[in-house]
């Protein structure tokens, strides 16, 4: 009986399998570790005395690990002395590497190189001399450190001493750079290592600074303060005897608010070792110090005010009442000062401190001011009224007014109403904060910067005198259809996150372990970047379009890498699909203010961006696509493109159309060369007449030393311009008297070259018809008509290899696929899957010249619009055609451009290989292909086609029943 074991569930699951390898690796780390710290010790215990090898003695064993550990010591510090160091460095590292789950790449790279990085530093070892406790004589390299050194130093013609010293540096930078390598750290790590020593460094010499600025702040203030205490005893000891001997308390009228010669010098600043102006290190120092609290001091609990009264005599019981009064008068007067709006700026009065302001956080470093919105917000300072003006102060201040001033404006705040820090505005400093990234990066949605041509559009002019000559005109933009009716749709953040979140449990449901990072909405879909799990494979995400499609309810899903990046791009439809028009891209500035010769509108990018391709870099280009999936709507705007940009002296167009209904339409416009051929005989005599033009061309600049169209064209301009002909000197032939070379000047016309682009709708008509002449036409002009000015755009429905052909493709690096039917067509024009899942109706992968596939919504253009441009287009004159397009080149040159395709008829060596048969026939009078094909030792074919050239001109008859034939030439005697 048989068991049916292809559908079971194994044994482990994944998750449980990767818990086993991340146990297995942590064990191997450990043993690792265990192992290098056994390395060390016993390197660091070893003695020459111990027992090994090398030695036999019945001295005791000094190792660590005993008899062990003293063998394998001596041959180590013999062969590679201290570099063997490196050997227990390496293994340290690499089992930390897996007991911490990173570095694990490139193991058996570090596995070969690691004997490389002991040699090395080893060779480095050996470049330091010895010290006295060294046992060896070798040096501390050892003997193979001493004998790679020593040789080195031979090749050297440098002294010995002066080479160690100068190949020491590099040695050592190569056993550091090899150590590291082999230790498995990658550039990232050495860099964020690099980071944490420099912000290291840098922490440590501001915290260096700090200490000795504020031991040199500290010796500063101590030595400014012994100075104002002093000064300031003998200040209010004049202070308090102005009180005293005052008699009578001053009018209103008479109180003016006076500024005080004497100011307090602590209010200025103090200078700071650790303030500095510039650079990181004064921000970091900044930014490391820690700001002060601020402390509240009471303002009676003053023991210098106290020391300063004791020698002044109380004043009497009258005094104390009128300083009362007056204090309560002046605190009413201030009350009324704060109820009013203030007018102007009010000066803050000037008032002897006694200590510093408690309240003030003296930060170290400079703090930038408050801004004007918190300073309004702050309380108004109470200032009294003044009567007279500050231009005529008085000498003599008022003791008591200023004592009670000083009450109001400095204790009062702080020590009534409620305690509030005072507000200290925080620099922001760049890169200090790390910006959350949200999931859904919107792409800009207004309207692109419209080109030159554009805004000369929407200006209106005034035609103030009527136009007389028909010059020619590009076709304005008019013409086409105006993006301002469509509808955009663009769905929420929040359901586009939704969708993010059914995207990650679909993937789950499937085992795909990742986390879907960023969400990229376009105009017809919409990318969502999976971040996936380590270790799993794009391909395995890759082949799940079709279930992601179906699980997400899409009509179809396309999954592939982002190039550049870590992530997988999943691309859904929109459920709104929105309309790219030719006119978007025609007034955008990357179409309407490039520079590109021969500028193409392929269309948007799924983030809404113009695509613009360039048809003289592609060179040429190649195009497929099933039937309604937009190809001929594409078709019809790249040959727009070159209508919109170019005039017929700078581009010509050869229209090739099998199936006559798609670009009959263009009939008639002047830059034609020809009517649009329909014919696919005709078509292989226009690409034969292309081929001869490409020829032509060449042997034209090769005369003027030019390596392509536009430096001919450029020589051509400047003679145009100069009134000038070109002129060259030939060899003619030789003198018959003298044997010399004869020379002639040769003259002829600067003309202009114009670009032609070849346009063929349908590729497998013509390879139906005649493929081996149209694919040696396409293979001769795809291989050189680059420089020329020749380009092609050729399209197919039918993607085949039988179409599509190896020459082909390799001659078509640049290429456009549309949707088609199956992957085996997607991967014979792209060389990858994924165009089986595109939307039609436009929706292209657009490979440049072989590089990464984009994702290209092409633009529509209705057959109404075509028809107006070309309306427009032939009022300008009929299309000067050029006769031998269709009609074919006469036959020197016809067999000329035979003979350059491969294609030519009888040559010379095939006359001679039809003489050698006759010849053979007559002699032996017996033909038959198989005979002929033994006899000159050709293939099959030739010999059937020479004994169908014998039978044509009358030299055998038709074969028998039984396949002979008869010779009816006479036998010669």
């Amino acid at each position: 009986m048989a068991y049916q074991t292809r559908q079971r569930d194994p044994l482990l699951d994944s998750s449980m399998q990767e818990a086993i390898e991340k146990r297995g690796r942590e064990l191997i780390g450990l043993a690792l570790l265990g192992l290098a710290l056994a390395i060390g010790g016993m390197l660091a215990s070893y003695a020459p005395q111990d027992p090994s090898f090398f030695s036999a003695t019945d001295a005791p064993v000094q190792n660590m690990l005993g008899k062990f550990g003293a063998s394998v010591a001596s041959p180590l510090f013999i062969v590679v002395g201290y570099g063997s160091w490196a050997l227990a460095a390496i293994t340290l590292a690499w089992g930390a590497r897996l007991l911490m789950h990173f570095g694990s790449e490139r193991a058996i790279s570090r596995v070969i190189f690691a004997p490389i990085a002991i040699a090395a530093a080893a060779v480095f070892a050996s470049s330091i001399a010895p010290t006295d406790a060294w046992p060896h004589s070798f040096g501390l390299g050892g003997l193979f450190g001493d004998t790679v050194l020593g040789a080195v130093l031979n090749m050297l013609p440098i002294s010995a001493s002066f080479g160690v010293r100068l190949l020491s540096v590099p040695i050592l930078f190569f056993a550091i750079g090899m150590l590291l390598f082999v230790c498995g750290f990658t550039g990232d790590e050495l860099r964020r290592l690099g980071r944490y020593i420099l912000v290291g460094v840098i922490l440590t010499y501001a915290a260096l600074l700090r200490v000795f600025g504020a031991g040199l702040n500290g010796a500063g203030k101590a030595a400014r303060g012994v100075a104002e205490k002093t000064g300031e005893r003998r200040a209010r000891r004049a202070e308090a005897r102005a009180v005293a001997s005052a008699r009578t308390v001053p009018d209103d009228d008479d109180f003016a608010l006076t500024e005080e010669p004497d100011l307090d010098r602590s209010i200025a600043p103090e200078p700071s070792f650790s303030r500095s102006t510039g650079g990181l290190l004064a921000s970091v120092s900044t930014l490391v110090r820690r700001q002060p609290e601020p402390e509240l001091v009471e303002a009676a609990a003053d023991p210098e005010t106290a020391e300063a009264l004791e020698g002044v005599e109380a004043p009497t019981e009258d005094r104390i009442k009128a300083r009362i009064a007056d204090a309560i008068r002046l605190r009413a007067r201030g009350g009324a000062v704060r109820a009013q709006p203030s007018v102007g700026r009010a000066e803050p009065p000037v008032v002897r401190r006694r200590k510093p302001d408690p309240l003030i956080l003296k930060v170290p470093g400079a703090v930038p001011p408050a801004p004007m919105a918190e300073i309004d917000d702050m309380p108004p300072v109470p200032v009294p009224a003044l009567k007279h003006p500050l231009s005529a102060p008085r000498t003599q201040p008022e003791p008591e007014a200023i004592e009670s001033m000083g009450n109001e404006s400095v204790v009062a705040p702080s020590m009534a109403g409620p305690q509030v820090a005072p507000r200290i505005p925080q620099r922001v400093v760049p890169g200090m904060v790390e910006e959350s990234r949200p999931m859904v990066q919107h792409p800009d949605r207004s309207a692109p910067k419209p080109s030159k041509k554009a805004q000369a559009e929407a200006q209106p002019a005034l035609a103030l005198e009527p136009q007389e000559t028909a010059k020619y005109e590009h076709p304005p933009l008019s013409l086409l259809t105006s993006p301002v009716a469509i509808q955009r749709h663009v769905l929420s953040d929040e359901a586009l996150e939704e969708n993010a979140r059914m995207l990650e449990n679909v993937l789950d449901d499937y085992g795909v372990k990742g986390e879907i990072v960023s969400v990229r909405p376009g105009p017809v879909v919409t990318m969502y970047e999976l971040e996936p799990a380590p270790g799993l494979k794009a391909s395995r995400v890759i082949g799940l379009a079709d279930d992601i499609a179906r699980s997400m309810s899409a009509l179809s899903a396309r999954v592939s890498t982002v190039p550049g990046r870590s992530v997988i791009g999943i691309e859904l439809p929109n459920a709104h699909r929105e309309k790219v028009l030719l006119r978007e891209i025609f007034a955008a500035r990357e179409f309407g203010d490039t520079s590109m010769p021969l500028p193409l509108a392929l269309g948007k990018d799924i983030g809404g961006a113009s695509v613009v391709a360039n048809l003289a870099k592609m060179p040429h280009l190649l195009i497929a696509g099933t039937t309604g999936s937009g190809k001929s709507v594409a078709i019809n705007t790249m040959i727009l493109s070159l209508l919109y940009r170019l005039s017929p002296e700078e581009c010509r167009l050869i229209m090739i159309d099998p199936k006559m209904l798609e670009l009959s339409v263009y009939d008639g416009i002047p830059h034609l060369l020809s009517p649009v051929v329909t014919d696919p005989k005709k078509a292989v005599v226009a690409l034969k007449w292309v081929v001869g033009e490409m020829e032509d061309r060449y042997r034209k600049m090769s005369k003027m030393g030019v390596r392509n169209i536009e430096g001919f064209n450029g020589r051509v301009r400047d003679a145009l311009e100069k009134g000038e002909m070109f002129s060259r000197t030939v060899q003619t032939g030789f003198d018959d008297e003298t044997g010399e070379p004869v020379f002639e000047t040769e003259e002829f016309a600067p003309e202009l070259l114009p670009f032609i682009v070849v346009v063929v709708d349908e590729m497998a008509d013509l390879m139906m018809v005649a493929g081996k002449e149209i694919e040696a036409c396409i293979q001769r002009l795809a291989q050189m008509a680059r420089a020329s000015g020749i380009h092609l755009i050729m399209a197919t429905q039918r993607p085949s290899v039988d179409v599509i052909t190896g020459t082909i493709k390799a001659n078509f690096p640049t290429r456009i696929s549309f949707q088609v039917t199956s992957k085996i067509d997607s991967r014979t024009i792209l060389g990858e899957m994924g165009a089986e899942q595109l939307l039609g109706m436009g929706d292209m992968l657009y490979m440049a010249g072989g590089s990464k596939v984009t994702r290209v919504h092409g633009p529509f253009v209705s057959d109404e619009e075509v028809e107006e441009i070309v309306n427009h287009l032939k009022s300008f004159g009929p299309p000067e055609y050029i006769g031998g397009v269709v009609d074919g080149p006469d036959d020197d040159k016809e067999s000329d451009i035979d003979l350059v395709l491969g294609l030519g008829g009888n040559t010379d060596s095939e006359d001679a290989l039809y003489d050698q048969a006759v010849a053979i026939v007559i002699k032996d009078r017996k033909c038959s292909t198989s005979y002929i094909q033994r006899k000159l030792a050709i293939g099959y074919n030739k010999a059937a086609r020479l004994v169908e050239q014998m039978e044509d001109e009358g030299l055998v008859s038709a074969s028998n029943h039984v396949g002979k034939r008869e010779i009816l030439v006479p036998e010669q005697g």
